[in-house]
């Protein structure tokens, strides 16, 4: 059985605990020099990695797990022990390979990927026992069924495809998560009606799915957080069949859940990176809950407030809440959902109007205690999705007051009302309802901003230990440790 990956009698971070072929450590031989004994060199030896075992001639080493996120500009990784504790972490650019006018993401995500498993110190691969990836939300590939390889550019996960909309809202329930331009399955409509042929025989991938596939190479396999926008059911645990009635229900991939065992490392791959003989890899998920997971929130009533170019709020709750109009979804985490929503305000204003160290230098002279008079909805341009959907809404910053502080603590506190707004529709659809939230983001380092939101939403409010969703996906591949 599977390990949660959210309640605490079965977490994701237990001790190594390994049946069979995965066991729970690997035994190292020890140096001999000048007739003592010694530690093998090596980076294992400053993170104390390594337990001896003064009976043997073995140093006792413990797994590690490996997490990689491929976000919208660049790929991270993490490699994390049984416990959680961080061990490496290393970062690298896309690298914007052309395809004419266009750029060829999947050679820059390849690229990228193999790049990532090389930046790892040697001395940590060869001990990894699992890895998963994230990739971004509704980023999908359409590839060759037998081959893997691609049939078309990626659908980018901001891509929408307005020509699809009707025909998807024809077949699919009312306000269903499939029903907006971006969903997974729009994208499919859209190639499948201007782009399919008889004579081939497609296969649908998301992001993660075909990063993973070039680690284990069995096509097929995709996890129900990533096939959420695609129609998937996870509380079903199967398709519709208002979606299976459809004539390209068979380019449709098998569901796991996130963390599931699909595969061994390819040889070729674990010869010249070398990571072990039993390393496995793992069903992904999306950058958004690996960021959630990495914030280790675990119970109902516990948010995530993502404070990045946008405002993004996740709540854990016993409920699953799905409404399109208000772009309000639910991902499954075992037996709980993961409630959200995504505004257009957030630090992309913020950049427009202030310097990093104008934003610094403002934010200490604000007393976050007192309540700004300020009445302002900050947006980029007209347009905003959650807690209020009108695509015409228009920004609102005016008045601005002279002092420079008092407009900054105006916007900052407009933008926490708006965070406030959003958790209160999330109660009113039938969500858990928060308890305190744990923040992300760029945003997460403004002290001040915090304390703002602290007062505005009644509840206590920190920043997350761990943010980044390399990190989460770490942790959903240290899932494979309580196998029993």
């Amino acid at each position: 059985m599977v390990a949660s990956i959210c309640n605490p009698a079965c977490s994701l971070l237990p001790r190594l605990s390994f049946p069979g072929k995965f066991c729970d450590s690997v035994r190292m031989p020890r140096h001999r020099s000048s007739g003592m004994w010694n530690k093998p060199e090596g980076r294992e030896t400053r993170l104390g990695i390594g337990k001896f075992n003064d009976e043997t001639d073995f140093e006792v080493v413990e797994k590690l797990y490996l997490g990689m996120d491929f976000g919208t500009s660049g790929a991270r990784y993490a490699v994390i022990d049984g416990e959680g504790n961080l061990k490496s972490e290393g970062k690298e650019e896309y690298p914007l390979f052309k395809s004419g006018d266009t750029i060829d993401w999947i050679k820059s995500w390849r690229t990228t990927l193999f790049e990532l498993l090389g930046k790892i110190p040697i001395d940590l691969r060869s001990r990894v026992a699992s890895i998963s990836i994230d990739g971004t939300s509704a980023t999908i590939i359409i590839v060759a069924s037998k081959t893997g390889e691609p049939l078309c550019n990626p659908f980018l996960y901001n891509q929408s495809c307005p020509e699809a909309l009707e025909t998807v809202r024809n077949i699919a329930p009312a306000n269903h998560t499939v029903c907006s331009g971006t969903s997974t399955l729009c994208k499919l409509v859209s190639w499948w009606n201007s782009s399919y042929l008889p004579n081939i025989e497609p296969l649908l991938m998301h992001q993660a799915d075909w990063l993973l596939w070039l680690l284990h190479g069995k096509l097929g396999v995709s996890d129900y957080n990533n096939a959420l926008k695609l129609g998937y059911d996870p509380e079903a645990e199967c398709y519709p069949s208002w979606l299976l009635s459809q004539p390209y229900s068979s380019i449709l991939p098998v569901v796991q859940a996130p963390g599931t065992i699909i595969s061994t490392l390819r040889d070729r791959i674990r010869f010249d990176f070398g990571f072990p003989e039993n390393c496995v890899v793992c069903t992904g998920t999306t950058d958004s809950i690996a960021a959630f997971l990495a914030a280790r929130a675990s119970q109902p009533g516990k948010a995530v407030t993502s404070l990045g170019s946008t405002l993004a709020i996740k709540l854990l709750s016993t409920q699953r809440i799905e409404d399109a109009r208000f772009g309000v979804y639910s991902h499954r985490l075992d037996d709980k959902w993961l409630v959200g929503g995504a505004s257009n305000t957030g630090g992309a204003v913020l950049r427009k109007l202030f310097r990093d160290d104008q934003l610094e230098e403002l934010s200490d002279q604000i007393d976050p205690s007192a309540e700004s008079p300020l009445d302002y909805y900050p947006l980029q341009e007209a347009g905003e999705r959650f807690p209020i959907s009108d695509p015409n809404m228009q920004p609102r910053l005016i008045p601005r007051p002279e002092n420079d502080v008092e407009f900054l603590h105006g916007i900052l506190e407009s933008i926490a009302r708006i965070e406030a707004k959003g958790y209160k529709l999330l109660k009113e659809l039938g969500a858990t309802p928060v308890d305190e939230v744990l923040t992300s983001g760029g945003g997460s380092k403004n002290e001040k901003w915090i304390r703002i939101r602290e007062r505005v939403l009644g509840l206590p409010v920190r920043k997350a230990v761990h943010t980044e969703a390399a990190y989460g996906a770490a942790l959903l591949a240290s899932k494979v440790a309580s196998i029993t």
